[in-house]
């Protein structure tokens, strides 16, 4: 079977749809011999990876140094920008996580929940690849990797679109993933990137019924809510990431500053940043204003209620709104509330499912609190910025799962196959 080759939106005579076709075929094959590989095999691709990465480290910063002088020409904005920035530290990062899936026990094959029944038969359950996982993703080329290495692990094909302003860097990092998973004799079609920035691509990826097996959105709103809208195929997908931090009137003062502070502003443009604040109302005269001066100068702008205003001068009025908003930026909403049971009713009402923090030194209230705040991750004491597959231990992420269903939270390796039954008999035949 012929490969897909690169191209841009500059080349001629080529047909999206048929690319994306032979793409797609590509991928149905890859996911077959994928899905008899075996760990040592998956594992030996992934270090190879890591290998080729390493040494085209140059090659890669080239790339990326493209799309984010083109950014900054498109106008890209500050979180933008940042989060299509490849520097040494998260090139290394891409290198350690891939490391670290190897490190991962391979969930394919596992039996659980092998019990004998009645009839003498053995039922239980054995793990199993998806199939072709396809993702679609904006600015962070960061996760070009993170997806390869957990689709490879778990024994997916994959099918990547990244967004148009990293593409440079993207197509450096597949030349990479082609090499690791060549050197250890399995298809470079296991991994695909597609490699042209015009958007029927994405189109056609949410009409490849029986070809793709999930799709996967990653990035702003508008992307999520038109993956959801328009595809064809199931869909593991947040929306967006309101993450509120509530201060309990038990909290120890400046654990509450430094993870609030950390949660705000040690990066912007990410889903697991706080959005929200909630302070108790009896520590909020002592405490509020000594938050709010760390936030203001790291350049965050401070939108609160009419008692977080009065507390903290400088606060401008927060309007309704506000209290649904992901700004990806530094803006913060801040609200008192009367106590935990507020601040769960505050959560419920604008809440995004994503990551919600309580700081408190009372074990009742925090076990309320992680009882009945429904989101993916719910944490006492601990920056919301934890919120993330490498930092939960999983490797990598391939994105963050605000849905009930199928997975839930970061999904790592197992977030990526599903279950079928798997029957052990000596012979027996159903009676009756």
């Amino acid at each position: 079977m012929a490969s897909a080759q690169p191209f841009t939106e500059n080349s001629e005579n080529i047909d999206v749809s048929d690319y994306m076709a032979l793409v797609g075929r590509q991928a149905r094959a890859a996911a077959t011999d994928l899905s008899a590989a075996t760990t040592q095999v998956k594992n030996q691709a992934l270090l190879g990876i890591a290998d080729a990465i390493a040494v085209q480290a140059d090659s890669i910063r080239q790339a990326n140094s493209k799309d984010m002088a083109a950014g900054r020409q498109n106008g890209l904005d500050a979180a933008l920008l940042d989060r299509l920035e490849l520097t040494d530290g998260r090139i290394e990062a891409m290198i350690d996580g891939l490391r670290q899936v190897v490190a991962l026990a391979d969930p394919v094959g596992e039996i659980s929940d092998l019990a004998y029944k009645p009839s003498g038969i053995q039922v239980g359950r054995m793990r199993v690849p998806l199939g072709v996982i396809g993702m679609i993703y904006e600015s962070r080329p960061n996760v070009t990797i993170d997806a390869a290495a957990l689709c490879l692990k778990s024994g997916n094909a994959a099918i990547l679109r990244g967004g148009s302003e990293s593409l440079h860097s993207n197509l450096a990092l597949a030349r990479c993933v082609a090499d690791g998973l060549q050197a250890a004799g399995l298809p470079a079609t296991a991994v695909q990137v597609v490699s042209t920035r015009d958007r029927a691509a994405v189109g056609e990826m949410l009409a490849m019924r029986g070809v793709i097996d999930v799709i996967i959105p990653r990035g702003g709103k508008s992307l999520v809510e038109r993956v959801s809208e328009d595809a064809r195929v199931p869909v593991i997908k947040h929306l967006d990431g309101n993450c509120h931090t509530y201060i309990d009137d038990s909290a120890d003062a400046e654990m509450a500053i430094a993870i609030s502070v950390n949660a705000k502003t040690h990066r912007y443009g990410v889903c697991n940043a706080m959005e929200s604040l909630l302070v108790a109302e009896t520590v909020a005269p002592s405490l509020l204003p000594r938050l709010a001066e760390p936030l203001l100068a790291a350049g965050v702008e401070l939108r609160g209620c009419e008692r977080s205003c009065q507390l903290v001068p400088a606060m401008s009025s927060a309007s309704d709104s506000d209290w649904d908003e992901e700004y990806l930026a530094p803006v913060l909403s801040v609200k008192v509330v009367a106590g935990v049971d507020e601040a769960i009713r505050h959560i419920a009402a604008h809440g995004s499912g994503h990551t919600d923090v309580i700081v408190t030194e009372h074990l009742g209230r925090a076990q309320q609190f992680l009882r009945q705040v429904d989101s993916s991750s719910v944490m006492v004491n601990a920056s919301s910025r934890f919120a993330d597959g490498y930092e939960y231990g999983l490797g990598a992420e391939i994105g963050i799962s605000t849905d009930r269903l199928h997975a839930r939270g970061p999904v790592g390796l197992e977030g990526l196959t599903s279950q079928k039954y798997v029957v052990l008999g000596e012979g027996q035949v159903r009676g009756g």
